[in-house]
C-alpha cells in the first residue's frame, strides 16, 4: 500500500501510465501537465501536491512539490481526499466531479472535455495503485 500523495504513490502511478496501451491510445494527442492536490482537512494539515507531465500517451515526469511555485502546469485540479477516494475507487467520474466542482479545475475545460476517455483510462491507471489514506 502506497499513501495518496506520496513520492511512492506518485512513482507507482506515473508506472501504472506508462505501462499501460489503453492509456497511451487514449492520450496520444494529449499534452499538458497537471498538478493533482489534496486540499487540507482532516489528518492532512497542509496542501499535498502532486505534480504530473503527460504528453502523448506517456507521463515524462512525476513529482510531490514542495509548493504551488515548484512548477507552472497548465491545469491544476484541488479537491479534499474524500474527493480523490472516490475518484479513484470509481464512485465518482472524473468529469461529473469537475461539473459539480467536487473537483476544482483551474485551466481550459473545453481541453479537458476533448479528452475524456484518456481521463477515464487516467483513472484506470490509479485505481491499480494499492492505496492508503490519510482519513
Amino acid at each position: 500500500m502506497y499513501l495518496l500523495g506520496s513520492e511512492e504513490w506518485l512513482n507507482a502511478l506515473a508506472e501504472a501510465i506508462n505501462n499501460s496501451p489503453a492509456y497511451a491510445e487514449a492520450a496520444k494527442t494529449w499534452e499538458g501537465d497537471f498538478y493533482f492536490i489534496v486540499e487540507p482537512g482532516g489528518n492532512i494539515k497542509e496542501e499535498i501536491i502532486m505534480y504530473l507531465d503527460l504528453w502523448h500517451g506517456e507521463c515524462r515526469e512525476a513529482c510531490v512539490c514542495a509548493e504551488r511555485s515548484a512548477k507552472d502546469p497548465a491545469f491544476v485540479i484541488s479537491a479534499k481526499e474524500s474527493s480523490w477516494h472516490k475518484v479513484i475507487d470509481k464512485k465518482l467520474d472524473p468529469i461529473q466531479g469537475m461539473m459539480t466542482r467536487q473537483l476544482k479545475l483551474k485551466g481550459d475545460m473545453v481541453k479537458i472535455m476533448k479528452a475524456v476517455k484518456a481521463a477515464k483510462e487516467l483513472v484506470g491507471c490509479a485505481t491499480q495503485v494499492p492505496t492508503q489514506y490519510h482519513e
